[in-house]
């Protein structure tokens, strides 16, 4: 006997009060709330989204007993498009929801997912209807959690993180349900992605402490300075003049600071989430080069692009953080080279992750300073190469790191905040891209930084063409 829309009669002496009082409830929240006679609070859709949980596990696990006394037989999942109706309430829920089964403690692999909703597949990569726990979740204090309200009957909580490039922290809640008609034990596990609070709590750390501590010198300089003008210099019109000029520097050097410190901030808030759209790569970094192109004359340095045709390269991200990237790789690269010298900005686009992040010379010291976890076959590398004096290997590792200044390059012309590839880092892994360093002492580093190719241009041509752009600026 198959399961049909239209529950048997066996199934409906088993649960139709509990159906008629959960359908009741839920249809009178629903019926409340759009009439704007009552705002449902999250603890009364938590309480709807439980009676139907319940109704769903009823469904699925009660032994229909044919009238005519039939053996009873296991009914069949239905089609989606003829699923009962808390299919579609479930997968609506916006939080990760899966219910366990589970006969004995003892047995360590007996715990099985049941149920689980479009939430909980997308953000644990499950592909079937039902199976063991651990090959979807691993993590030690969850399951302990699921089994206290297994066997224990009692309501227990877990922090779960997430490993990964875009890391994440959940807060796992783990309710128990009773028995189910087979005589397993039930409970209910629902993650709630607290990813935002727990950035935003370490975000406003982070700023406090790397504030008070890079402020700390320019606002010591402010001060004394302020202090000698009153004092002995105050008539001194040869060293108030210079005294102000330091002072000017200083205060430009706070204001990038800052900038710089909310950007990184605002970056990391929603790091783990992909940004949407599209964007010309080729375009962005010609806009860059533009921008550019009056510092590097003012420099001595040229600027030498070698561009595929517009179109060729789109890729999937926001526009003004793409800008941001090719902007603060050029303008390193800026720095490091000597004057008369050159900064090379090439783009090429089809290349796999291990094609993007090669090294282009041999003998050279190579450091992946990012490596996407999953995306798509291709992706576009944007390189970025000085003719500075290059980097020494020692020092690869350590180049993202927030207020990383290499040793000898901390003050004059090339004074930096130190943030500016910390930036592109997390950019970056937003984008869900990679970044790789390789660097020949006495002949320059080239930063690479790829982006995933939307589908559309993967039938593109991959390398620029004898017509692109490779002029210099």
């Amino acid at each position: 006997m198959v399961l049909s829309q239209t529950p048997p009669r066996g199934w409906l002496r088993l649960s139709g009060p509990a159906l008629i009082t959960g359908g009741l409830g839920i249809l009178a929240v629903l019926a409340l709330g759009a009439g704007g006679l009552a705002e449902p609070d999250v603890a009364t859709w938590t309480a709807a989204a439980l009676t139907v949980l319940v109704l769903a596990v009823v469904w699925r696990s009660a032994r229909v007993v044919d009238p005519e006394g039939q053996p009873p037989l296991a009914p069949t999942r239905p089609p989606h498009e003829n699923a009962p109706p808390y299919v579609s309430i479930i997968n609506a829920l916006p939080d990760p929801v899966l219910v366990i089964a589970a006969h004995e403690p003892d047995d360590l692999t007996g715990r099985r997912f049941v149920m689980v909703n479009d939430a909980a597949r997308d953000l644990l990569r499950i592909q079937f209807e039902a199976g063991l726990l651990v090959t979807a979740i691993r993590d030690p204090q969850v399951l302990e959690a699921v089994d206290e309200a297994l066997f224990g009957g009692l309501d227990s909580q877990a922090v779960y993180e997430m490993g990964g490039a875009q890391a994440r922290v959940l807060k796992a809640f783990a309710k128990p349900l009773g028995e189910a008609p087979d005589g397993s034990r039930l409970a209910l596990l629902v993650l709630r992605d607290e990813t935002d609070i727990r950035r935003a709590e370490q975000t406003r750390a982070d700023f406090l402490a790397n504030a008070s501590h890079e402020l700390r010198t320019p606002l010591a300089s402010l001060s004394g300075f302020i202090e000698t003008l009153r004092g002995h210099a105050r008539t001194d019109e040869g060293a108030r003049e210079k005294f102000l000029t330091i002072m000017s520097t200083q205060a430009e050097r706070m204001a990038r600071l800052i900038d710089d410190l909310l950007s990184l901030s605002r970056i990391e808030l929603n790091e783990h989430i992909a940004p949407q759209g599209e964007t010309d790569l080729a375009s962005a970094v010609m806009d860059v080069i533009d921008a550019l192109g009056p510092l590097a004359r003012e420099r001595g340095v040229t600027l030498v692009p070698c561009l595929p045709p517009r179109g060729v390269a789109v890729v999937s991200g926001d526009r003004d953080q793409i800008v941001q990237v090719a902007q603060n790789l050029v303008d390193n690269a800026l720095k490091y080279s000597p004057r008369e010298g050159s900064v090379k900005i090439a783009l090429v686009s089809g290349l796999t992750a291990d094609a993007a992040a090669a090294p282009l010379r041999a003998q050279s010291a190579r450091l992946s300073l990012l490596t996407p976890d999953h995306g798509p076959d291709l992706y576009a590398a944007l390189r970025v190469t000085d003719s500075g004096v290059g980097l020494k290997r020692e020092h690869l590792p350590r180049l993202t790191e927030r207020f990383y200044r290499v040793e000898g390059q901390k003050s004059g012309e090339r004074s930096g905040t130190g943030l500016g590839l910390a930036i592109v880092k997390h950019i970056m892994n937003r984008h869900r891209g990679g970044l790789a360093v390789e660097s020949v002492e006495g002949e320059g580093a080239t930063f690479s930084a790829y982006f995933p190719l939307v589908p559309a241009s993967l039938a593109l041509p991959a390398a620029p063409s004898p017509g692109a752009v490779t002029k210099p600026s």
